[in-house]
């Protein structure tokens, strides 16, 4: 298996992983306070990933964590976290989930920008056509502009930079000590947003602690498949294979929570997918030129 191959198939399994993951973040937190829901989120994945490194023989964290490029991931981790944990807890699923679809057109970006790959203007044209599928969902217009939208964009830009951070880590940190990062920040983030929680924190029912190690569980397997798919092949080859969690994030939106997306919504997510297959087509053709 090729690491493009093995890349992208661990990116599909991630994406699928994530949009259970938010529709599973989506219903706890409309009964549990969003923040707090957060908050038991990662702590419950921490204790996951701890479990994972120790019974590797690994230790869950190292010095390696205070690197620079592994604090900047970190906080950017952080932001990414923060916004897009809101995004899910005030706006609909299906909008959420089609704005973060832009994720790979910034990685992309990155890709060619921090790590030299080349990208020709074809796909640099199928990433601004992929940036005029998300103003058509955001509707930056006065009249139809929700300002809640900002959450999922900034939560957009966040998760990229993680991703090419992650591209960036040191080897010797491994994909189980890189997610036990990942869910203390998750921690953190917890933390700060039960500041705004209007409801303050409870004790979850039982049916709802349920669905929390659930939660978890679908975000450590989702974060590990994701780590994995970032360090194999190259960045813009793997990268669009995000658009698979559209597909299921739409469906899940539709049976679960009874969504309906707009005309907009769908033209938006439809012009995002088309441009990411396109990269994806592109980056195969030009990779077959090399060989």
């Amino acid at each position: 298996m090729s690491p493009n191959v093995k890349g992208s198939l661990f990116m599909v399994l991630a994406m699928l992983g994530f949009a259970v993951e938010d529709a599973l973040f989506k219903s706890v937190s409309s009964s549990l306070p969003p923040g707090f829901t957060t908050l038991l989120f990662g702590i419950t994945g921490s204790i996951l990933f701890a479990g994972l490194c120790l019974a590797r023989g690994e230790a869950p964290l190292t010095r390696d964590a205070l690197r620079p490029r592994l604090l900047i991931r970190s906080v950017i981790e952080l932001v990414g976290r923060l916004f897009f944990a809101l995004a899910l807890a005030f706006t609909p699923l299906s909008s959420t989930s089609a704005i973060l679809q832009a994720a790979p057109l910034v990685v992309t970006f990155g890709a060619a920008l921090l790590l030299g790959e080349k990208v020709g203007p074809r796909r640099w044209t199928a990433m601004a056509v992929g940036f005029a599928g998300v103003l058509l969902i955001i509707k930056p217009t006065p009249d139809a502009f929700e300002p809640a939208s900002i959450f999922a964009l900034l939560g957009m830009i966040g998760f990229a930079g993680r991703d090419l951070a992650t591209r960036m880590a040191p080897p010797s940190v491994s994909g189980r000590q890189l997610g036990m990062l990942g869910f203390l920040v998750i921690i953190l983030a917890g933390l700060i947003f039960m500041s705004f929680d209007a409801a303050p924190p409870r004790l979850p029912q039982p049916d709802e602690a349920l669905s929390v190690l659930l939660l978890a569980l679908v975000g450590v397997s989702a974060y590990t498949a994701l780590t994995v798919a970032m360090r194999s092949g190259e960045v813009s080859v793997v990268a669009p294979f995000r658009y698979s969690r559209l597909l299921v994030a739409l469906g899940l939106a539709y049976v679960f929570f009874g969504e309906r997306p707009d005309l907009w919504t769908l033209a938006g997510g439809l012009l995002i997918v088309v441009s990411g297959s396109y990269t994806l087509i592109r980056s195969g053709r030009v990779a077959a030129k090399r060989q």
